[in-house]
């Protein structure tokens, strides 16, 4: 490696090879019980529990530690309606005209369509949004690099961590999602909006599409070589 500034590694923490096969497992257990719902119940969820996540998200790997996202956690109720608004007349746009049959056969085992009152009645959203400009610093201007995956692994890392939390989650990605720079008031030229969650408690009546829980099983997925 080149010459450069650096602190020894102190707080890694090895566990016997046993204790590590059963910690894996018990994290698979955990990330198969989270699933995406759409029926959320309007109780209330601490800011620190969505603070503690957001900084948690924040730890993610990202190209050249530029770290190129950032969050807007809404709580607003009149935020959320507005969010609402927008984004149903664009699934309305999108169910009637723009999706072509084939996507819209692909969706109809979710039981989605133009109607996302989640959006209102969840207690909090998350705005995930891009950076194609910043550095280490925020006041900075650099090129950032790798930033489509930098916040996608930031965006996983949050959304384990709120359902680690004991949270519900459910990403939402309408298109396009210029509107949340409006409403969100982050108009910069090197940022765009990358995924809205949804964030809350389940309702009581809240329910799985059994579409959603058929996972491709380790031979699908990987290959060991």
């Amino acid at each position: 490696m080149q010459p450069h500034q650096h602190t020894p590694l102190t707080d890694f923490i090895e566990y016997p090879a046993a204790q590590m096969l059963t910690r894996a497992q018990e994290f698979l257990d955990t990330a198969k019980r989270r699933h995406s719902i759409r029926s959320f119940s309007d109780r209330a969820v601490d800011k620190r529990i969505i603070e503690t996540c957001i900084q948690a998200a924040g730890t993610a790997p990202s190209g050249a530690n530029h770290q190129p996202w950032h969050f807007v956690a809404i709580n607003s109720e009149a935020v959320k309606k507005q969010i609402r608004e927008q984004a149903e007349q664009l699934e309305r746009s999108f169910y009637e005209r723009r999706a072509g049959q084939q996507w819209l056969d692909a969706l109809k085992p979710l039981g989605t369509d133009a109607q996302k009152p989640y959006l209102q009645h969840a207690p909090w959203l998350i705005a995930v949004f891009s950076q194609k400009k910043g550095g280490l610093h925020t006041d900075e201007q650099q090129p950032n690099y790798y930033v489509h995956e930098s916040v996608g692994l930031a965006t996983g890392f949050l959304i384990q961590g709120l359902h680690r939390a004991g949270l519900a989650t459910l990403t939402h990605t309408p298109k396009p999602m210029s509107f949340l720079s409006e409403i969100c008031g982050r108009n910069k030229d090197n940022e765009r909006p990358y995924m809205l969650i949804v964030v809350g408690y389940p309702s009581d009546d809240a329910t799985v599409p059994n579409h959603a829980l058929q996972k491709k099983s380790l031979a699908e997925i990987a290959t060991f070589l």
